[in-house]
């Protein structure tokens, strides 16, 4: 079994700073990309960035240049900085990680997700 805990939501002034972070454990053999989704109210999920195996990452335009997204490969881990928070940013986000799991017939890898944490930024 394979189980992501995301943390470190909280409510914040606009302009303020949080750092999420999301671990993995279980029976993990490997992980591929790493990232963080959000949803707003009423809105659909989006992707706000992404972090290969190898530290390689993307953002999406609206979080470029105040978000940042690493991870700690020997502790199982994803973070993302948030800095210069807006209104705009107020969402649950979730973290997620395709990762390999030994399996009889060898590694198979799946999509997993955290059970979300929440941002609250206020004007």
């Amino acid at each position: 079994q394979v189980q992501l805990v995301d943390s470190g939501g909280g409510l914040v002034q606009a302009g303020g700073s949080l750092r999420l972070s999301c671990a993995a454990s279980g029976s993990i053999f490997s992980i591929n990309r790493m990232g963080w989704h959000r949803q707003a109210p009423g809105k659909q999920r989006e992707v706000v960035a992404a972090i290969t195996s190898g530290g390689s990452a993307n953002y999406a335009d609206s979080v470029k240049g105040r978000f940042t997204i690493s991870r700690d490969n020997a502790k199982n881990t994803v973070y993302l900085q948030m800095n210069s928070l807006k209104p705009e940013d107020t969402a649950v986000y979730y973290c997620y990680a395709n990762i390999g799991t030994a399996q009889t017939m060898g590694i198979m890898n799946g999509n997993y997700w955290g059970q979300g944490t929440q941002v609250t930024v206020s004007s």
